[in-house]
């Protein structure tokens, strides 16, 4: 059972968590819970660290705002402990939970969950981990997973003690087909694949970190999205599947849509390159700076430049790392050798995502010509197997997703 920030955001909902995690032991399970800090103290903590120094260590960072996970873990241990339940609190160290030595931004190697298991079985004692942290085995420092790390940390604690599911509980009631407070009618899935979870996920969703659904993909680890605000006492826990979304593999889901969700993400810059010389090597010169400069990028797309001779190159980058991204190519110009450097950074990306794509022709089309019939000009495509994303401008992202949600048959009848 992972519970995130909002969950435990005080002891009165904390205390509404432990309520959950006792219809759970009994009911006979071994539990494991993985908690978050409390909401918007891990912002608090990144505060403090950026006040003290703006270049401040990375390894001592890790070391504070770990501290917030390691309040959570106790408390809820003290309220658990306090309705007679055994359970006590473990750091990411204590475990040990594995991970490499890129603070801030660690990725878990390995988690030795024999301990944990030896409690279940000698003592029925329920595990509180601290989620997002870690320990680097060859500096034996604290390290932490990058925001939103505790879905990972939940994840690969379940597979390292083999469990049944991971139960991600959350402020919303599960995934749904796009973001509600957009479409009204948007539907809560029942189950969804492991491979458009991560596609969601990557394109904007943010229901869960992308990195947890990958763990999950590869452990074939059921992750069950849940809501913490269900009241626990109205939960059957025998039931097979209580109010939420099962990620699991493909072949649990009998019938696929060819559409699954939509997705939307506003922060999005698209740079584009123009009049260069169409020769090779001219790309490598382009992104091989980006690359060096840890920017990702997204979408890119080549076409003839006006003059007919030169070729101009467009691709979108984060919106945190634009103007970045514009200096590394204006810093490169010599070796690109190009005209000039248009920029826009109210662009918007909508992805529709579906693994039902594979066997059905035409499904980008139809969204093209519905785009079209609504006056919304498409500035780049990309497209793979499940998913194709279009660049419009920002002012229609909501027009654009209402269209093809309705479009795809995804509204709620």
């Amino acid at each position: 059972m992972k519970f995130g920030g909002t969950s435990v955001a005080n002891i009165e909902r904390i205390r509404n968590v432990a309520r959950h995690v006792k219809r759970e032991v009994d009911a006979g399970h071994e539990v494991a819970v993985v908690v978050s800090a409390m909401s918007g103290k891990t912002n608090e903590l990144v505060a403090w660290c950026t006040e003290a120094s703006p270049m401040h260590d990375a390894r001592e960072y890790d070391a504070v705002v770990a501290s917030g996970e390691q309040v959570t873990s106790g408390l809820l241990a003290i309220v658990l402990q306090g309705m007679g339940i055994q359970a006590r609190s473990w750091q990411g160290w204590q475990i040990p939970i594995k991970t490499s030595d890129a603070h801030a931004s660690a990725r878990i190697e390995d988690i030795d969950g024999s301990e944990i298991i030896k409690r279940f079985r000698e003592r029925k004692e329920v595990a509180v981990i601290a989620g997002f942290q870690g320990i680097n085995p060859e500096t034996n420092r604290i390290t932490t997973l990058g925001r939103g790390g505790s879905d990972t940390s939940a994840v690969a604690v379940a597979a390292a003690v083999k469990a049944d599911r991971c139960d991600i509980y959350t402020d919303v009631d599960g995934v749904y087909t796009t973001d509600p407070r957009i479409v009204p009618k948007a539907r809560r899935l029942d189950k969804i694949a492991f491979e458009d979870m991560l596609e969601l996920a990557s394109q904007g969703a943010k229901v869960l970190q992308v990195r947890s659904v990958e763990l999950g993909m590869v452990h074939n680890m059921p992750i069950f999205v849940r809501s913490s605000f269900d009241k626990p006492e109205d939960i059957d826990p025998y039931a097979n599947q209580p109010p939420g979304t099962l990620i699991c593999s493909e072949e649990e889901i009998m019938e696929s849509h060819v559409v699954t969700g939509i997705a939307f993400s506003k922060d999005e810059a698209q740079i584009s390159v123009r009049q260069i010389e169409d020769k090779p090597g001219v790309a490598a010169s382009i992104f091989g700076p980006l690359a060096d400069a840890n920017i990702n990028v997204d979408m890119i797309v080549q076409n003839v430049s006006e003059d007919g001779k030169t070729t101009d190159l467009t691709f979108t980058v984060p919106a945190a790392d634009y103007t970045r991204a514009k200096d590394t190519i204006t810093a490169a110009k010599s070796k690109i050798g190009y005209a000039r450097l248009d920029t826009a950074t109210d662009v918007a990306k909508i992805s529709v995502i579906g693994s039902g794509m594979r066997s059905h022709a035409g499904v980008a089309a139809q969204a093209f010509s519905a785009l079209a019939g609504r006056n919304i000009n498409i500035r780049a495509i990309t497209t793979s197997e499940i998913k194709f994303s279009v660049l419009i401008d920002t002012a229609y992202t909501e027009l654009a997703v209402r269209t093809l949600h309705t479009l795809y048959g995804l509204d709620q009848t």
